[in-house]
């Protein structure tokens, strides 16, 4: 029997061939680890940091979480199968192809004295409010990209119709939650002198502590706790959503609405949010709200306990007993894989169908809660998916066989 050649067998110039293919795969295989270093490096900071000490003890006594996560009071569907499937029929549409119409005169509107309630919004879920005496900014992101290395991540469609620098005076920042399109890094170290009160969910402090905001600065509430800023009252909700930035840290920081109750208006802020029975308790014990805002983009049918969804939200701010409906989170990210005018599209024929009042902002439009705009169709006429054609049901416990009823 012959035994099979070997390199060293073979001919001079094989072997310089295999050579030089091994030192190939040996500089590639450095390059590649090369750039995996530079990527987590780039990302490690913005991914922020876990929960300890005195901030993690508070949050193993919450009553909302377990065994060190916290959890909704109704749990979430998820069709992981469906939604990777999904990934290869998403609109064509899904974002703008020409600049959007976003308002220019926002500064020189927000220089005149507000009413009862003004409410300004400045794309997905960044918004000013305004009442009783108090500015307070919801969901700050002024970064390019909601993906801790921004380069990667999808991409703004427009500037902030407003300069963060103009906003250093306000008196509160709520933020929802961590998720990198409402916890923004860039955003949050650009407002690391600023004195003002960040006012969190349980554990997301954490976060802005590591970034370098003062913790004396840092409010963190549990669902249904509250502070206040003079007659102005801050009530942090629940709201049925997750959280975490990366994928060892999933529901290890809370997430959350909240109520604005102050002596002549009211405002909901819903966060990011599937439906779930508590909204009508919200509405009973802190509403009837002036304004209410609801996300109502971002959906699809294998996740509707996730995000709401544009007929859903409608019917949300129905529990919440709300007057006005300010639709957000949608118009600034490419994050879902319908339509990017779909959510206003459906909202509008939701609201109609329903008799609720609404508006349908411009990036940057300024909104006199007591004399909204007429609503208006700004964006351009491209398909769209109805509700018929791809319907957002939410599961009441996270079971797909029993969901809500459909209006």
């Amino acid at each position: 029997m012959t035994d099979r050649p070997t390199e060293t067998d073979a001919p001079p110039a094989r072997r310089r061939i295999w050579r030089r293919i091994g030192r190939l795969m040996l500089i590639l295989g450095a390059v590649l680890a090369a750039l995996i270093a530079v990527g987590v490096g780039l990302a490690w900071r913005a991914m922020g940091t876990g929960p300890a000490g005195e901030r993690a003890a508070r949050m193993q006594a919450s009553p909302h979480s377990s065994d060190g996560i916290f959890v909704n009071a109704q749990p979430l569907f998820n069709d992981m199968a469906g939604g990777l499937t999904a990934m290869f029929d998403g609109s064509d549409v899904a974002s703008p192809t020409d600049a959007l119409p976003v308002h220019g005169d926002t500064t020189a509107r927000l220089a005149t004295p507000p009413g009862r309630l003004r409410i300004t919004w400045l794309g997905h879920s960044t918004t000013l409010i305004e009442l009783a005496g108090k500015r307070v900014l919801t969901d700050p992101v002024f970064g390019d990209s909601p993906f801790p290395i921004p380069a990667l991540g999808p991409q703004r469609w427009y500037a902030s119709p407003l300069p963060l620098e103009a906003l250093e005076g306000v008196d509160a920042v709520l933020i929802s939650h961590d998720h990198y399109d409402h916890l923004d890094h860039p955003t949050i170290v650009a407002m690391r002198e600023w004195d003002t009160t960040f006012v969190t969910a349980l554990g997301v402090g954490a976060h802005l502590e590591y970034w370098g905001i003062d913790p004396k600065r840092i409010v963190e509430l549990d669902w249904w706790q509250e502070t206040t800023f003079g007659d102005l009252r801050v009530v942090a909700t629940p709201a049925r959503h997750a959280s975490g930035r990366h994928l060892f840290d999933q529901n290890r920081t809370q997430w959350a609405g909240y109520a604005l109750v102050g002596p002549e208006a009211r405002v909901m802020f819903s966060g990011d949010t599937g439906l779930f029975d508590d909204m009508a308790t919200i509405g009973e014990r802190y509403g009837p709200f002036d304004a209410v805002m609801i996300e109502v983009g971002a959906y699809h049918a294998t996740w509707p306990d996730w995000h709401i969804g544009p007929e859903q939200a409608i019917r949300g701010h129905r529990m919440l007993r709300g007057d006005l409906f300010i639709p957000i989170h949608w118009g600034l990210f490419d994050l879902a894989l319908h339509g990017w005018t779909e959510p206003m599209e459906r909202t509008w024929a939701a609201a109609e169908k329903a008799g609720v009042r609404f508006v349908a902002p411009r990036p940057g439009a300024v909104i006199d809660v007591d004399a909204p705009p007429t609503p208006e169709r700004w964006w351009p006429d491209v398909p769209w998916q109805t509700a018929a054609e791809a319907p957002i049901v939410s599961t009441r416990d996270g079971d797909p066989a029993d969901r809500y009823p459909v209006d």
